[in-house]
């Protein structure tokens, strides 16, 4: 990214201007194949140079919903969205995070029965013959065969219905396969009886899926995501990983392959997602030279314009960066998340959640940031938090402009609690959903709420705070519940 002044008006105009693209598109309801214009077209509608519309373009085809084709009848044609590159950037920035192991299962206990209870209410014939044939490839699979092609957590939450529970889901297991790789059996017997369990378990919750009974799938569920959580805490070696796993090459190898066999993109989505796997395997060491160009296109065999646009998925999920001139190369950068969130809730956007879809997730997550808030209570940080809250509420003005500020607190309290919880998958997860609630209203010009309602949340917030406070965990459930179904039309 350019330093020069210029540079970064030009680089925050083309991100502008993708963002009016990408608007334009949902506004059009999404329509695969057509176009918006040649590049010409384009360039004159948004009266801007070609190389800020280039850069413009650049970005809407990182978020997969547009790509410019050349030559006759070419132009920005719309396609449909893949979150696949966002969603293995997510998991790469989660590892440089120190994700724990015990973060990830509670993410799933969380997420995961929610979705078994809604495919037991929502599943239909082909969900259930899915969901069967995925059973027929575990019962096939033995140590020495490549693993089962379709993943049944993945399956079952597909037949959730619920776009939002996919795409997290998703995430989950994609960390959880990591952590699998690291782990170790005593014998190929004991590896064995360890799918046979889990064979087990996953015909029980098929049956309860198809057999409607949302109660029993959802038990069913949270009692195998206990089950794991105690065979990785057994089998896993005890490090956690810190910017990426210890593992050896043979496991680093594994984990390679199967980001290309469950990559269908573009051969340099692959390769992005393998070099940041190779930079999460080395420690994550920021600053340094992971291989010169020259150096890379020898290491992976692929042509210079592959290679490029994998740096550039790097360089937009702030991986790494590629610089130039003498004793350049492609250096390791600190990640962050902001461009994989904008990615996954375009994405989400496509796929259209209902309402309740998006409160069921939201909803479940909220519920269990707070309980794990009343249990650090007397933690400094959590003190502070409640003590700046009840400041700010007592000194915050009190003038009908100053509604907007408090749909901004409405946000910031919600995220406070989140980290405040500790879990960054989760807090990962609800930020996701509020880039989503945010482009709904900046889509559909949702009106503000009145003064009135910026009171009464205010109040429902002192009301959470006061629940943590005095360690009621059931109270502090309910008045989130409560506070969550009232806030409603603040957020959808």
């Amino acid at each position: 990214m350019s330093t020069d002044p210029d540079g970064g008006r030009a680089t925050k105009l083309a991100s502008t201007i993708a963002r009016d693209i990408e608007a334009d598109i949902v506004r059009r309801g999404w329509p695969i194949g057509a176009s918006l214009g040649s590049e010409r077209f384009l360039q004159q509608h948004f009266s801007v140079s070609r190389s800020v519309l280039r850069e413009a373009v650049r970005l809407v085809e990182h978020h997969q919903v547009a790509r410019m084709r050349r030559g006759p009848n070419g132009g920005l044609l719309i396609c449909e969205p893949n979150a696949g590159p966002a969603t293995r950037a997510i998991v790469i920035y989660l590892e440089y995070l120190g994700t724990t192991l015990s973060d990830l299962l509670n993410a799933r206990l969380v997420l995961e029965p929610l979705a078994a209870s809604l495919a037991a209410e929502r599943i239909d014939e082909s969900g259930i013959d899915r969901l069967r044939a995925v059973l027929r490839a575990e019962e096939q699979w033995r140590p020495g065969l490549p693993a089962p092609r379709d993943d049944f957590h993945i399956a079952l939450a597909e037949q959730s219905k619920n776009p939002v529970l996919q795409i997290f889901i998703d995430v989950l297991m994609r960390l959880t396969t990591r952590y699998a790789l690291q782990s170790r059996t005593d014998s190929p017997r004991e590896a064995v009886e360890a799918l046979d369990y889990m064979h087990i378990d996953h015909s029980e919750m098929v049956a309860a899926v198809t057999a409607g009974d949302s109660a029993r799938a959802k038990t069913l569920s949270e009692r195998h995501v206990e089950a794991v959580t105690a065979w990785l805490q057994d089998h896993h070696p005890g490090a956690e990983p810190r910017g990426g796993s210890r593992a050896g090459p043979a496991s680093r190898a594994a984990r390679a392959s199967a980001s290309q066999v469950r990559s269908p993109g573009k051969l340099a989505e692959v390769l992005a997602a393998n070099i940041g796997d190779e930079i999460a395997a080395r420690g994550w060491q920021i600053g340094s030279i992971f291989g010169t160009e020259t150096a890379l296109l020898e290491r992976y065999r692929v042509s210079r314009a592959v290679l490029r646009e994998a740096v550039r998925l790097l360089e937009y999920h702030s991986i790494a960066q590629m610089r130039r001139g003498p004793g350049g190369g492609l250096v390791v950068t600190e990640p962050h998340a902001q461009a994989s969130i904008d990615t996954i809730a375009l994405y989400l956007q496509y796929r259209r959640p209902s309402r309740d879809d998006l409160r069921s997730v939201r909803d479940a997550i909220e519920i269990d940031n707070v309980a794990k808030v009343v249990m650090r209570r007397a933690d400094s940080d959590v003190t502070a938090f409640v003590e700046t809250q009840r400041v700010a509420r007592d000194e915050r003005p009190r003038t009908a402009d100053d509604v907007r500020k408090a749909t901004i607190e409405e946000f910031r309290f919600h995220f406070g609690l989140a980290q405040l919880a500790g879990n960054a998958l989760l807090d990962l997860f609800l930020r996701i959903i509020v880039e989503l609630f945010r482009r709904h209203w900046t889509s559909t010009e949702q009106a503000l709420p009145t003064w009135d309602d910026a009171v009464a949340v205010e109040h429902a917030h002192l009301r959470i705070l006061e629940a943590i406070s005095i360690g009621d965990d059931s109270l502090a459930r309910y008045r989130v519940r409560r506070h969550l179904d009232a806030a409603a039309s603040w957020w959808l």
